[in-house]
């Protein structure tokens, strides 16, 4: 469809724009500090965030009208509600008098739709819903949300000094999805429509590190009427639609500094005080399934089938005083997984979440702070990355984390086997299979962590709070957040030894978790199903009750050579509660090597080939033959059980500094342990790029 043509076109452009980027931060970390005040003549490319409200009018027919707000309440556990992110480019130009004049193209991306509600049957971001009697169909609910917005718009401005005030206007459009549904029958027409209209607004802006610039931004707008036809004509809804946006936004600048006419103003943070790092990652993958006798509700289904996702991000890092780091990291999401992420225990892409959506959506996916207190031993460097400030610690340390984060960026790490974006694809080997952390739909919670290094061992703890109710068992459209009470949650610990084998550095880790909220005993659900005749899914939720889910897992790291490095892991977790959060994998053991290509002349390429081996218990395997479902799998029935068997492959090739593209395989016998489906055959292509 055109628009996913236009969808994808962005995500690759955005990608070059990645790389783009990076050539011009040599640049600058080349070029000498400027002493001349800013200059804001040049091309620009930038990030936006920023909330929504509005209104809607609408008229059915004589006597027929009404009007809804386009506002929905922002909620911190779900991430839904009226709020958006997008990217934006433009050219200015400064004329001698500090008159500026510029044009600036925008896309936006609101948030994930909130839960239908009241006769709606999608969710709602930046819309609302109404409910009237319509003259044909009785009582009907209308209700509009945005899918994806943009506007092209012409700036003009002022640039006393270092601080920029400007006028803009111009296009505007929004791609949005429209519902009429029956609430006697529950049927729905869900069109979708595309408005224009024009865009008016104010803003500020000011540097606040070398070429970053920091603005704030107000616009009007307004996209008209529009008419639409439900039901073949049976019902006409005439409505408009007018938004108020307040946006945040960051833009990089390129382009050589020229001399202006006032005297220098230092930037609002200085260099070291705030950083910015971005990426995006795009993933295309596909399997083939010959052996598909039938077809369960969460199966994979038989022949040929490909998907794409992409991501990209923006984390904002800023110095706080001695030692503490806020980060803030949001981003924005498209795509599926292949099978619509179900049908494996071990799902074969990290990029893919349980949720995908074909429009993309804002998220927030990190916000954090994290402070240090150096303890003593040897000094440390510590280099800039995605996450982390560049500077120096001590050997000895301890580190405190909160806020929102994933569980995995602190826990069952391992250099060889970690990202999805850069290495292993597939969920049981970049993180142990069992290990079943804490997280929303995504990958994210909130909580906090405490590390304390101390020369070769490192203790780390966690609280976290796990989703309202277990993703599995049918339920997963109320767990694709988090608990808001936080009455749901997760202890992690994990300890870990550094050492040095025949001279190559090497690590172990063993980390353990409990989980405590309201989970099922999948003995209880089947004791419930055949006593009353429920469906052993819809029992097994029946009688959830407060208990504990405890697991642990050993996860080893060796550097063999400079150039070879092995790695494995290997997980239990109790197999007579349902998982939570992560996988239906109650037992699990991977090992695989990595090797870097130096050995051929590239450095930063790498192979990796890996294997992976995962089971469930005997009660488990009776819940599954039941037609009971998991998080991910759930074939209807389960009359042969064998565990399931993985094996991975990729080469990840160094395009240039900070984009790498790779080609991935994976081998799966057993998928969703049902022995009379498969093997599966999966191919991935990924793009990276990171600036």
């Amino acid at each position: 469809m055109p628009i996913r043509i236009l969808l994808n076109a962005i995500l690759f452009a955005a990608t070059l724009w990645m790389c783009v980027l990076r050539a011009a931060a040599w640049a600058d970390e080349a070029a000498p500090a400027s002493s001349v005040p800013y200059d804001w003549t040049g091309l620009y490319l930038g990030a936006h965030l920023g909330g929504a409200w509005g209104n809607s009018s609408w008229t059915a027919g004589p006597g027929v009208s009404g009007s809804h707000s386009l506002y929905q309440a922002i909620n911190a556990s779900d991430e839904g509600g009226s709020w958006f992110a997008g990217l934006q480019s433009g050219y200015n130009f400064v004329l001698p008098s500090r008159f500026l004049l510029g044009a600036e193209v925008d896309l936006s991306a609101p948030s994930w739709p909130k839960t239908a509600k009241g006769g709606n049957p999608f969710g709602l971001s930046i819309g609302g819903n109404s409910g009237f009697t319509s003259p044909t169909l009785g009582a009907v609910s209308f209700a509009e949300t945005v899918e994806m917005s943009g506007t092209a718009r012409v700036r003009v401005g002022y640039a006393p000094g270092n601080w920029l005030v400007y006028a803009t206007g111009g296009f505007a459009w929004s791609y949005d999805q429209q519902s009429l549904t029956r609430l006697g029958t529950g049927t729905s027409d869900t069109p979708y429509v595309l408005r224009m209209g024009w865009a008016a607004g104010a803003g500020a802006e000011t540097p606040i590190a070398p070429r970053w610039t920091l603005r704030a931004e107000y616009l009007y707008t307004d996209y008209g009427n529009s008419t639409t036809r439900f039901f073949s004509g049976a019902q006409p809804v005439t409505s408009d639609f007018q938004l108020h946006e307040f946006r945040l936004g960051v833009n990089y600048h390129f382009g050589e500094d020229a001399a202006p006419v006032e005297a220098p103003d230092e930037p609002a943070l200085g260099n070291d005080k705030i950083q910015f790092h971005g990426q995006t990652t795009v993933t295309w993958q596909g399997y083939h399934l010959g052996r598909s006798p039938y077809q369960g509700p969460n199966s994979l289904e038989g022949g040929n089938q490909g998907r794409e996702i992409a991501d990209a991000n923006l984390a904002v890092g800023l110095r706080l005083w001695e030692g503490a780091e806020l980060w803030f990291v949001p981003g924005i999401d498209q795509g599926f997984g292949i099978g619509t992420t179900k049908g494996l225990a071990g799902f074969a892409s990290g990029e893919s979440y349980k949720l995908g959506a074909t429009y993309p959506y804002a998220r927030i996916d990190r916000t954090f702070v994290r402070q240090t207190f150096d303890v003593g031993g040897a000094a440390q460097d510590i280099d800039a990355s995605m996450l982390q400030f560049a500077g120096s610690t001590t050997e000895d340390r301890v580190v405190l984390t909160a806020g929102k984060f994933s569980v995995a960026d602190l826990f069952d790490t391992n250099r060889y086997a970690n990202s999805p974006k850069t290495d292993f694809l597939n969920w049981s080997l970049i993180n142990t299979g069992t290990f079943d952390y804490a997280a929303d739909a995504w990958g994210y919670t909130y909580g906090a962590a405490a590390e304390w290094y101390r020369g070769n061992w490192v203790l780390r703890g966690g609280l976290f709070d796990l989703s309202p109710t277990p993703t599995g068992g049918g339920n997963s459209a109320n767990g694709y957040g988090n608990d808001p009470t936080f009455r749901q949650f997760q202890v992690v610990s994990e300890i870990e030894r550094g050492h040095s084998l025949w001279g190559q550095p090497g690590s172990v880790k063993l980390t353990g978790f409990l989980s405590r909220g309201n989970a099922g005993r999948f003995e209880d659900a089947l004791s419930r199903s055949q006593a009353t005749g429920m469906n052993v899914t819809d029992a097994l939720a029946a009688v959830r009750h407060y208990q504990s889910r405890p697991g642990v897992s050993l996860n080893l790291q060796q550097q063999v050579s400079d150039t070879v490095g092995v790695f494995s892991r290997a997980g239990w977790a109790d197999g007579n509660v349902e998982p939570w959060d992560f996988a239906d994998i109650d037992r699990t053991v991977s090992a695989g090597v990595s090797l870097s290509g130096k050995g051929w002349g590239r450095p930063d390429d790498t192979i990796g080939i890996a294997g992976v081996l995962n089971a469930i218990t005997k009660i488990h395997q009776d819940y599954l033959a039941a037609g009971g479902l998991g998080i991910l799998i759930g074939d209807g029935q389960l009359p042969k059980y064998k565990p399931e068997k993985i094996i991975e492959t990729y080469y990840s090739y160094a395009v240039m500094q900070g984009l790498k593209v790779s080609a991935d395989y994976q081998f799966i016998v057993d998928p969703a342990y049902n022995a009379q489906r498969g093997p599966v055959s999966v191919l991935a292509g990924r793009a990276h790029a990171e600036f």
